[in-house]
């Protein structure tokens, strides 16, 4: 698997903390580089540390960005000092408004539109923008749904590398546009993201010195999201919630969370309290939902048929590991209709002012329902993720809103329309 150019020296605490990849089927351990696959069982990898010790006070005081949890992520100590777009460090939201209209006791939204490119996907680019200049990789690439495409476009125009983006073909129009405006080469691919992400793995095996985020560098990008699990944790006064409610594409981003929230409680960083993970998907793309309702260790792969674009990856890498932590931590998998993702996302905006993608309408509309049928519990601190920006997929709500009445420019117009 020759992946980059075999002559790049890679220095000294390249990768942080980070001492060695580990796989995640079979336990084997290989030297970190540009692999992603085990050479013994072909399982992935996921990056393994050796940490010091680490205080709430040492983090406190780095940037109001990811980096000051750099000593937990596979980055060097100077990672803040190269170009990049500083995500991360987005709001958490007492969502009263919402938890009341709901039966909620207390409930968080941890709002990731504030990202440089209006989603969570950026914290996962800057990790994976990291890893590719210290391994000496030229081309900054992903196969994507929208979102990454977006980061992915903005961080190598930002850190000035050469990107080239694949995309589905019909992919909406906004994420098409805010991924181009970046100048990097956008190129449409006849299908949907799995066929999208078949080609990135075979040229990702073809070309040295390319660097697919989220296949040939995806052990340091997915490291990224635990940052989600930091933030949370931080933000609510170095605590753990009692439960989270994450959207699942992949499932790398929950698996991710659930990895941040133990790393914490065992640096000490936070009392290590119990939490259950709940994982919402669309029904039109819910294979991991399925699986989890049927009692299956096995994801079957679906082909994809839902508004919620960003979530449509029918055969999900992570899928098995979300069944894993949904099941240990005693939470669920479950899977809402298009009808309640919209109703979702007019329900987050009503009542919290947060206007969420489709994404994050799934996993309101999945709160609701895990209420509804006595999985969530009412009375626990419950934190749900809105992963992204409602203004990447304005057709989700296009024809349900607008003027509630057009009057003529006169105050006895408004009066008449009964608008005091």
């Amino acid at each position: 698997m020759s992946l980059t150019a075999t002559t790049h020296t890679i220095r000294d605490g390249a990768f942080g903390n980070g001492t060695h990849l580990s796989c995640r089927a079979c336990g084997a351990k290989s030297p970190l580089g540009p692999f992603y696959a085990c050479m013994e069982c072909f399982g992935p990898l996921e990056v393994g540390y050796e940490y010091p010790a680490i205080t709430r006070e040492q983090i406190e005081a780095g940037p109001k960005n990811i980096w000051r949890y750099q000593p937990l992520l596979p980055v060097p100590v100077d990672v803040a000092g190269f170009p990049n777009t500083e995500p991360g460090y987005t709001r958490l939201v007492d969502a009263q408004n919402l938890a009341r209209e709901l039966g909620l006791r207390k409930l968080w939204v941890k709002d990731d539109s504030g990202n440089p490119t209006h989603s969570f996907k950026d914290r996962v680019v800057a990790s994976a923008l990291s890893a590719t200049r210290e391994l000496g990789m030229k081309v900054f690439a992903c196969p994507s749904t929208g979102n990454l495409a977006n980061a992915v476009a903005a961080a190598a125009a930002r850190a000035g590398i050469r990107s080239v983006v694949f995309i589905p073909h019909d992919l909406e129009r906004p994420k098409v546009i805010t991924t181009a405006v970046y100048g990097g080469t956008l190129v449409a691919v006849e299908g949907n993201y799995d066929d999208v992400n078949k080609l990135a793995s075979e040229i990702a095996g073809e070309e040295e010195g390319w660097a697919f985020v989220n296949v040939n560098v995806r052990p340091y990008y997915s490291e990224g999201s635990k940052t989600l699990a930091f933030e949370i944790a931080e933000q609510l006064g170095w605590r753990l919630p009692q439960q989270i409610v994450v959207p699942v594409a992949s499932g790398s981003q929950l698996t991710k969370i659930d990895k941040g929230f133990t790393e914490l409680g065992k640096l000490g960083l936070v009392d290590a309290t119990d939490y259950k993970v709940y994982g919402a998907q669309a029904t039109g793309c819910s294979p991991v939902a399925q699986a989890f309702r049927d009692g299956h260790d096995v994801v079957k792969p679906v082909k994809p048929d839902t508004i919620a674009k960003s979530l449509a990856i029918g055969n999900p890498a992570d899928g098995p590991y979300v069944l894993d932590v949904a099941r240990r931590t005693g939470g669920a998998i479950e899977d809402v209709s298009d009808e309640e993702v919209v109703e979702g996302i007019q329900l987050l905006a009503r009542t919290e002012g947060i206007f969420a993608e489709t994404a994050g309408g799934v996993t309101v509309a999945t709160l609701k329902k895990l209420i509804a049928t006595g999985q969530l519990d009412p009375e626990a601190e419950t934190v749900i993720i809105n992963s992204g920006d409602g203004l990447k997929t304005l057709d989700a709500v296009a024809d349900r809103v607008g003027p509630k009445v057009t009057i003529p420019a006169s105050y006895d117009a408004f009066v008449k329309a009964g608008l005091q």
